[in-house]
């Protein structure tokens, strides 16, 4: 116990200091020290005074899935408006309820990944996927549901470990989550690659999370195969995105526009 607690102040300021010349990047908001090598490498994103466009990046959006690039998010085709009364994780899920009636058959994901030119194996595989895992967790019973429908008011409840963060428990958007992708594996690049997106998926992986783990190897493979960057870059506003789910629509309605040259957006 220390003896003159008066001293304390001055020994604050001291530890401050030393931190400061041991590698510590700032006295206020410090993020990183050179004692633990992960903190340098992966530092998390902070705008810097030059980029104040993005407001309160650590508060999530409800219905917004907004960016440095993109503080309001998907403007294009009066999209953010739109879809205001919508989560922005159930703006993801949107597109494959087709009939907007709340409820995602699996016939539903099957449609919705053969418009997006996933094939016909990789849509089966989805559908088998995404329905024996979500399912059971947006039913309103304890009794599973025998059609393995997957309810789009409760799709919050299917946040798993392992992933970025960018979902919140309640189906919102944190943009400093979405943000350190970039920051912590990109060195702040406006892409991904594929070894870069490798180090994300192992450095987010929680223990003892298997579920975790592969629902997020999964997202992230079907990322890349549906926009299939051809200099194998991911663009960060491809994944923002894939995230409120307005990419969807891009897709299949050019992918429409090639095979019959009309549009279904």
């Amino acid at each position: 116990m220390d003896k003159n607690p008066s001293d304390q102040p001055q020994r604050i300021v001291e530890m401050d200091r030393s931190s400061l010349s041991n590698g510590m990047e700032s006295a206020s908001v410090p993020t990183w020290i050179s004692t633990v090598s992960v903190t340098k490498e992966r530092k998390p994103f902070r705008a810097s005074r030059n980029e104040k466009q993005l407001a309160d990046p650590g508060t999530a959006r409800v219905n917004v899935a907004a960016s440095q690039e993109s503080p309001n998010g998907t403007t294009a085709n009066d999209w953010a408006a739109r879809h205001s009364g919508r989560t922005v994780l159930q703006q993801h899920c949107d597109f494959f309820d087709s009939d907007h009636d709340g409820i995602i058959y699996p016939s539903d994901t099957f449609q919705g990944f053969w418009k997006l030119g996933f094939g016909f194996w990789l849509s089966l595989l989805a559908v088998c996927i995404i329905h024996a895992n979500f399912s059971y967790p947006t039913v309103n019973s304890w009794i599973p549901d025998p059609f393995f429908r997957v309810y789009v008011a409760n799709i919050y409840k299917c946040k798993h470990g392992s992933d970025t963060g960018a979902y919140d428990t309640e189906g919102r958007f944190v943009p400093q989550k979405f943000e350190d992708i970039f920051s912590k594996y990109a060195n702040g690049k406006d892409y991904l690659s594929l070894w870069e997106l490798t180090c994300a998926l192992k450095g987010q992986r929680l223990i003892a999370d298997p579920i975790g783990w592969f629902g997020a190897f999964f997202e992230w493979l079907a990322t890349y195969i549906l926009l299939w960057p051809e200099d194998g870059k991911l663009r960060k506003e491809d994944i923002r995105g894939v995230y409120d789910g307005s990419i969807f629509y891009t897709i299949a309605s050019r992918r429409a526009m090639n095979q019959t040259g009309v549009s279904q957006q």
